[in-house]
């Protein structure tokens, strides 16, 4: 018998843009569907200030349970942000069963959804006979790299870096192994070991959920439909689509509407990533040298680049960690700010005309939906961000890298270079026509007859129909 109001599990790893996206793919379900969705939040530490204003963003039909918080106290300092994700799921395992075993208690769950660290939940699931399924937040490319990566790693004897070649993966643009994921560089790390094992869980998924589109990414989506896979259902771009402009005065868009049409490049790497103390001064400097009008969300220095992953600040901060006079000097043509900018809305903003990015997948997709046609500059940080850097750049075409020296330091005059490029260049001419036509691909996508929503309708219908898993015993 068909279910009216299927009620749905949704388990985020740690980090802002994981409960961002999962709580958007939650918004969809309920307003589409009228289903209940439950949050469960692991932890590893008390929640930001950040996560705490989303959660309580969302319809009243998503509730939101927070783990206990787990320590990472006994993990090296240096051990690499993947490897802290995905202890700190194994570590919640014991709370996360006790939760599912409460909801399976009181409801009828149709399904468990979790994100791409989240596959050792399986079992418990199959346990409670809950079908689980993965929500994968990033690019078909990165998918696909995850099914290949145990190919790779039997068949290849050296670091993927040094890879004289670029590697062919079913469906994607051919790709250096200098750009496969920042945490699969160094194969004898534990972040490596780890993307292993996840990778290995991925077929036990009754399906794969993914924030991408066919508009996007044809090659990969199709190569991951074959046979032997897990059921893919690509569903993107699943972004905040009406945002409410900020309360009050708005430093950042009253300043933008003082600005030329297309004439400011909006600087951010996101929540969590950050630049060494020399890397701010190339860019400050290089920024200075361009001659460009810009709008810099400026975060303080740290040499871990996702050191404010798990600890999102939106405070305002002193500027001293910038290059004695840039702020003075560059007045007039550019806004520094260290706190929040609402990104949505500066993307939009018809004075943006160029955003230079970490090449989180989010910030991707908001930029392709939401700007006029604004190209991109990528400077990934850390994650799949080099990968996705490499799709924007040589799959989709619209946007520029710059060089990083022997040291992995980008300086000034190759940053002033590039932002002159993308701002005033003929190339970037041909850019900002492909974003606009990426934008009308990606609309027509989640229209009500587009591929993505046939997707989402694919996976609600099967949740509302389909019985649960079978007892296995």
């Amino acid at each position: 018998m068909g279910r009216a109001a299927p009620h749905i599990a949704v388990v985020p790893s740690p980090g802002l843009s994981h409960l961002i996206s999962l709580g958007e793919f939650s918004r969809r379900l309920v307003c589409r569907f009228n289903f209940s969705v439950t949050i469960i939040v692991p932890t590893n530490g008390p929640s930001s200030r950040a996560e705490a204003a989303f959660l309580d963003s969302l319809p009243s039909s998503i509730s939101h349970l927070l783990l206990p918080a787990v320590s990472l106290a006994d993990l090296p300092p240096t051990d690499e942000l993947e490897t802290r994700i995905s202890v700190t799921m194994a570590r919640s395992l014991p709370f996360l069963y006790d939760a599912l075993k409460a909801l399976v208690a009181t409801t009828e769950l149709a399904a468990l959804v979790v994100d791409v660290f989240g596959a050792d939940t399986f079992d418990m699931a199959r346990e409670f006979n809950v079908p689980p399924y993965i929500y994968f937040l990033s690019t078909a490319m990165s998918l696909s790299l995850m099914f290949h990566l145990h190919t790779l790693d039997s068949t290849v004897s050296c670091e993927y870096g040094e890879l004289t070649d670029p590697v062919r993966i079913p469906g994607c643009i051919p790709i250096h192994g200098k750009d496969f994921f920042y945490s699969i560089q160094d194969r004898k790390s534990e972040a490596y070991k780890w993307y292993l094992h996840h990778a290995e869980r991925y077929a036990m998924a009754e399906g794969i959920i993914i924030n991408t589109s066919t508009a996007f990414e044809p090659g990969p989506i199709k190569a991951l439909q074959q046979p032997g896979k897990p059921r893919l259902y690509p569903v993107g771009p699943i972004i905040p689509m009406e945002v409410d402009p900020p309360t009050g005065p708005n430093d950042c868009l009253d300043w933008l509407d003082d600005q030329p049409t297309g004439s400011v490049l909006f600087v951010s790497f996101g929540s969590g990533g950050r630049l060494s103390h020399e890397q701010i001064t190339e860019l400050a400097l290089g920024l200075e040298l361009s001659e460009q009008r810009f709008l810099w969300v400026a975060k303080p220095p740290d040499n871990t680049a996702e050191g404010g992953y798990f600890a999102v600040d939106t405070r305002n901060q002193a500027l001293s960690f910038l290059p004695e006079g840039f702020v003075e000097r560059t007045r007039g043509r550019s806004l520094v700010i260290t706190s929040w900018a609402p990104q949505i809305q500066v993307l939009r903003h018809e004075s943006t005309g160029g955003f230079l990015t970490h090449c989180g997948w989010n910030s991707i997709l908001e930029n392709i939906l939401h700007g006029n046609g604004v190209p991109f500059i990528a400077w990934p940080l850390f994650a799949e961000q080099n990968t996705n850097a490499a799709l924007v750049a040589g799959g989709l075409k619209v946007a520029l890298r710059p060089a990083a020296g022997e040291d992995g330091v980008v300086r000034r005059d190759e940053i002033a270079r590039v932002v002159k490029d993308l701002m005033a260049g003929e190339e970037a001419k041909a850019f900002r026509v492909r974003m606009k036509e990426l934008k009308s691909s990606a609309l027509k996508s989640l229209s009500e007859d587009g591929d993505s929503t046939t997707a989402l309708w694919e996976i609600a219908n099967k949740w509302m129909h389909d019985p649960v898993l079978e007892d296995s015993n």
